[in-house]
């Protein structure tokens, strides 16, 4: 591979605009993040196991319309967990640009994320522009 090539492929990959205290602070954010939705997965786990249990639970009366509202909330714990799911992936993803220090880049624009955007969602791998531009298509 060429010189020039080399020196191209080096461009392409940005690196953070941070200092390396300041990506520590952003990954104890994320990571407190990652740690309240984990406890809050195991939380609507717990709660499907429940209403599970429930489910044959001979002290209570069957009705049809107590059937279709459980049914209801089941499927929306599995929607919450599949979601928070989704997040917890997405602090995951985050925390990888962290370790390799391209944290901070916008994927579209390749220009730096504003701080106060990161700290607001510390997730995002897009820049305000970019996320109007996004909108604007839509």
């Amino acid at each position: 591979m060429s010189t020039e090539a080399n020196a191209s492929t080096a461009a392409d990959v940005r690196r953070t605009p941070f200092s390396d205290e300041e990506l520590q602070e952003f990954a104890d954010i994320i990571e407190a993040k990652r740690e309240t939705a984990l406890a809050e997965v195991d939380d609507m786990r717990a709660q499907i196991n429940d209403q599970r249990e429930h489910e044959s639970d001979s002290a209570y009366s069957f009705h049809m319309a107590d059937a279709g509202t459980d049914a209801m909330e089941l499927e929306k714990l599995y929607l919450m967990i599949a979601r928070q799911q989704k997040y917890i992936g997405y602090l995951d993803r985050a925390l990888d640009r962290i370790e390799n220090k391209t944290y901070g880049i916008c994927r579209v624009t390749g220009e730096p994320i504003a701080k106060e955007r990161l700290l607001a969602v510390p997730h995002t791998e897009i820049s305000v522009a970019a996320k109007k531009k996004e909108q604007k298509r839509r």
